[in-house]
């Protein structure tokens, strides 16, 4: 009787050990599977946008059931709406404890990429390198004209970024050291800043080296070109890290796409290719006060 009562408590303690394998095995397929496809909406920077965009796209075809909307809007509606809880991801070109009117503390920095920022013209108007003070007095309404800096007889048009740009705020704390610019015309976004310079005579502004192609003149600054390389070592200082912040932790959905766009895989090719600088080859780091410290 007791060989009987043994041979049934192994057996059913098997029976239970596979029905525990089962559950788990279940239960991490569920894992995977709902990973795969989480619904992922993402706002902000337009500096970013491309990048996120093609990101996502490429993501999607390795996970099928993975839906990702990706929108621009600007740094600061990133912020905002990530810290309401309207959006997944907020995307933005500024450390969160920059914006005014959020709880920055409630938010996960998720750091994917860095972008250079660069001052660019019309090619017509004939130059193709400015001092810093040049640039400043440009933007503040004190030259006028780009024969003051040595270009054609033609008057400078200035374009500007909207307020809650991370691109302007950027462009405004380290390249022009100053936020009391002369009102002129604003645009939202990258793309629609480089084709008003493209085809505006004597137009001037500023784009994320993503957005850098024909058609438009990148002007160096003090000798320094605004290069990628330059930008590792801070010659180049006109740049931020490109951030994708979350409300707290975020689910396994939305750390799987990020990841994606931290792997050495995507940082060595999607990354480089489309103009950003890998996080990894940067020489130097930039804390949210805007100090540089090696790295």
């Amino acid at each position: 009787m007791k060989k009987s009562l043994f041979g049934t408590g192994v057996l059913l303690l098997t029976v239970l050990t596979l029905i525990g394998c089962g559950n788990a095995s279940s239960s991490g397929a569920k894992k995977t599977q709902a990973a795969s496809s989480a619904k992922i909406v993402a706002v902000g920077s337009t500096a970013l946008q491309p990048l996120v965009e093609q990101a996502a796209k490429q993501y999607q075809e390795d996970n099928p059931a993975a839906n990702i909307t990706v929108q621009g809007g600007g740094s600061g509606a990133g912020l905002t709406q990530v810290a309401d809880g309207a959006v997944t991801i907020g995307n933005s070109d500024i450390f969160a404890e920059e914006q005014g009117g959020i709880s920055a503390k409630k938010l996960v920095d998720h750091q994917v990429a860095v972008v250079g920022i660069a001052p660019i013209a019309n090619p017509d108007a004939g130059v193709t390198n400015l001092t810093h003070a040049q640039l400043v007095k440009i933007f503040t309404g004190k030259i006028t004209n780009w024969k003051q800096v040595g270009g054609k007889n033609q008057p400078i048009v200035l374009i500007n970024r909207t307020q809650g740009s991370g691109t302007r705020r950027t462009f405004e704390s380290f390249a022009l050291k100053t936020t009391k610019v002369k009102t002129a015309q604003e645009q939202d976004s990258n793309g629609t800043v480089f084709k008003m310079v493209q085809t505006t005579p004597g137009a001037i502004s500023y784009i994320a080296f993503s957005y850098l192609k024909r058609g438009v003149q990148a002007l160096s600054l003090d000798g320094v070109k605004p290069t990628a390389k330059n930008v590792t070592t801070n010659t180049w200082p006109v740049w931020a890290y490109e951030h994708m912040y979350t409300k707290g932790s975020p689910k396994a959905g939305t750390v799987k796409f990020i990841q994606y766009l931290q792997s050495k895989s995507l940082q060595q090719t999607l990354i480089k290719k489309m103009g950003y600088i890998p996080v990894t080859k940067m020489q130097v780091a930039r804390t949210v006060d805007g100090s540089i410290e090696d790295k």
